[in-house]
């Protein structure tokens, strides 16, 4: 009592030295007095987030739920509210009413709130009005609150990217006649994984470094004038993965899939069409190149570098007017550098061939194709993989035997190694031995018949990811 009567005291001799001041005086001392109060007493600025703005969901709002669910910061409030997001595959939990939680940022401590209060209706109906408050020093108001808002927005972006139903689109006959919606969707559920893939670690790791490097590279995209995309060849004999590499590219990007078949889409007009409607954030797939129309030429006809594109010109004119409008090289190519550069960005384009041989040298070169990988038939590390997965077995005693067949040059696909392993999964020791005998076979075959040699044009060489 004696503290509240002495500040008392003190606010009554200020307000009568006040008014013995002039105007201006008093009305600095007051803005001085002002200061200190807030200051000292008052030091917390606080920031009130609606979930409605006017009839709209308020973007903000729905922005902090996500963040403060990607940060695992309703983990210490009572009482939580279970929810799930539009388009997404988990449940998220949400503070209830009243329930406060506090982070840091940069060194400040941040307190959130959300209220929830229920009021009447014109009609006598009822409905909750939401709101988040956002509490922190004022001292860190225009120094803390730009960049933490970026972070809510950025956290809540990765958190949906993570959580959201893919889609698996595809062009069709009938897409001609659709009007403006030339893609049909449905949602992508493929099991395949970077875990899950037979192939070399070596060659694995590499492409999961390249996938790294582009989903990071807004700014060194923008910094070199180039568009935000990347193209990768995938080539090997069928049953080599290519399908299930795509699969687990679209896992491990959280992308959205457009299949393009090429057969189906009657003119370069109506690829770009297809092309301008698909969004950013995905992969757009052609598989089996060398068997799509117009896009194959036979390599005996070309004599010089010159007189190959003359008659890339040519033949493609020909075919197009031939063909009532078919796709063509050029079409394609003017896609891969035309159209593909200007119709969005964060955009993966797939090629995959069974015989990379057929395919012109123009489809192949850097910037159109930036990273070539060679889905080969089943390695030894590759064949560990496959029996780790559908047997749950990390070693075996017929792995030397297995191990020195490959090696002295048994040649088998991870397609026909899986069967195998399928048909024989309730009994590891039938499943090793005809995998054994599978080996043995396809060494025989491949001394003296040369099955499974592969012809790869010397040009054909990976490059360097950037």
């Amino acid at each position: 009592m004696e503290m509240v009567s002495y500040w008392w005291s003190v606010v009554g001799f200020l307000a009568f030295v006040r008014g013995l001041l002039p105007t201006e005086a008093a009305d600095a001392l007051h803005r001085f007095l002002r200061s200190i109060l807030d200051e000292y007493f008052l030091p917390y600025a606080s920031f009130e987030i609606p979930e409605f703005e006017g009839p709209s969901i308020n973007e903000l709002y729905r922005n902090v739920q996500l963040h403060l669910t990607a940060k695992d910061l309703c983990r210490g409030a009572r009482k939580t509210v279970l929810c799930k997001v539009k388009n997404s595959t988990n449940t998220t939990s949400t503070l209830a009413g009243g329930e406060s939680v506090v982070e840091t940022f940069n060194g400040s401590k941040i307190w959130w709130t959300h209220t929830v209060q229920g009021r009447k209706l014109s009609d006598g109906s009822s409905q909750d009005h939401r709101m988040y408050t956002l509490k922190m020093h004022k001292r860190d108001r225009d120094s803390v609150m730009p960049a933490y808002l970026d972070s809510i927005h950025e956290n809540a972006l990765e958190y949906q990217r993570q959580n959201r139903e893919m889609l698996l689109y595809s062009n069709n006959k009938s897409s001609s006649s659709m009007g403006r919606h030339l893609w049909q969707a449905v949602h992508f559920k493929h099991p395949s994984t970077f875990e899950t893939l037979a192939m070399e670690p070596s060659l694995l790791h590499s492409v999961k470094a390249d996938l790294d490097a582009f989903l990071e590279g807004k700014n060194f995209f923008q910094r070199v004038g180039r568009p935000w995309k990347r193209g990768y060849l995938l080539y090997g004999p069928a049953g080599t993965g290519k399908s299930s590499m795509i699969a687990a590219m679209a896992n491990y990007l959280k992308y959205d899939v457009y299949d393009l078949e090429l057969t189906q889409v009657r003119s370069n007009s109506e690829l770009k069409q297809l092309l301008i409607q698909t969004t950013n954030k995905s992969i757009i797939v052609i598989e089996d190149i060398d068997c799509s129309v117009c896009l194959s030429q036979p390599r005996s006809k070309f004599t010089s570098a010159a007189s190959k594109e003359t008659f890339n010109e040519q033949e493609a004119t020909k075919s197009e007017s031939a063909d009532g409008g078919r796709i063509t090289l050029s079409g394609l190519l003017n896609f891969t550098d035309g159209l593909w550069s200007c119709c969005g960005n964060e955009r993966i384009l797939v090629f995959t061939t069974n015989h990379i041989e057929k395919l012109d040298d123009a489809l192949l070169r850097p910037g159109r194709m930036d990273l070539h990988i060679h889905m080969s038939f089943c390695s030894f590390s590759a064949f560990k993989i496959l029996v780790r997965n559908y047997l749950l077995l990390h070693v075996h005693e017929l792995f030397p035997e297995v191990e020195s067949l490959i090696k002295s040059g048994a040649r088998a696909t991870p397609a026909q190694i899986s069967e195998i392993l399928v048909q024989n999964k309730a009994n590891h020791r039938d499943a090793m031995e005809k995998v054994v005998s599978f080996l043995e076979d396809a060494e025989h075959h491949h001394h003296h018949h040369g099955y499974g040699f592969e012809k790869v044009h010397p040009d054909y060489l990976p490059p360097e990811s950037p």
